[in-house]
């Protein structure tokens, strides 16, 4: 009985040493799996921001004027994203299966009361070679060029942190007597695993410039 007990403790033991060993190689492989999908999105991140020009800054906002730009656009329906909804498109699913590199900043902004997305296209691109989509729920779209309000901030990416730099932008904007002639658009330009502190994060309006 004494030896029974005494091969049951080791085999225990042996069986905990294989635990042990199962669980530090999970972690191992977690973390790979991690570092190979940064990597993954690394490769498709921006090279490119639409570009604008300032009119007039002040230490709250700055006022800039953009070119008309072409982008891909979805708003939410289904079980699939909008984010994965136009990741994919970049990815290759359109017509011409044609990878493009992704852009900044990625935009929302609500329309007819569902939530759009919209990612900015390379400026190679005009309606002529443009891809199309291969979802019927993605689209190609101009944005027009004019005039923004823009509020750039740091921190999470969060509905609570753009609506409170939402209203002080708005409420500076009507303080100065500046027309808003858009809804609130909501721009970010950092990948997920950017830290809070080094984010770049921007509220801003469409305005109008006498």
């Amino acid at each position: 009985m004494v030896q029974n007990l005494y091969k049951l403790t080791k085999q225990r033991k042996i069986l905990n040493i294989e635990l042990f060993k199962l669980m530090k190689n999970l972690k191992l492989f977690t973390l790979l799996f991690c570092l190979f999908n940064i990597l993954i999105y690394s490769n498709v991140m921006a090279i490119e921001e639409a570009n604008y020009e300032i009119i007039e800054k002040n230490d709250i906002y700055e006022i800039r004027k953009y070119s008309d730009r072409l982008a891909v656009e979805t708003m939410t329906s289904g079980i699939d994203s909008n984010f994965r909804k136009l990741f994919n498109y970049i990815s290759g699913r359109n017509d011409t299966q044609e990878k493009i590199k992704m852009t900044t900043p990625v935009t929302q902004v609500e329309k007819n009361g569902n939530m759009s997305m919209q990612f900015y296209l390379p400026s190679k691109f005009n309606s002529q070679n443009v891809p199309n989509p291969s979802r019927d729920d993605v689209r190609i779209i101009n944005i027009e060029g004019g005039y923004y309000a823009v509020l750039r901030y740091s921190g999470r990416a969060s509905d609570r942190n753009f609506l409170k730099h939402k209203k002080i932008l708005e409420k500076q904007l009507q303080i100065n007597n500046i027309s808003i002639i858009s809804p609130p658009i909501r721009a970010t330009y950092d990948s997920p695993f950017t830290l809070p502190m080094n984010r770049r994060n921007e509220a801003m309006f469409k305005v109008e410039i006498d």
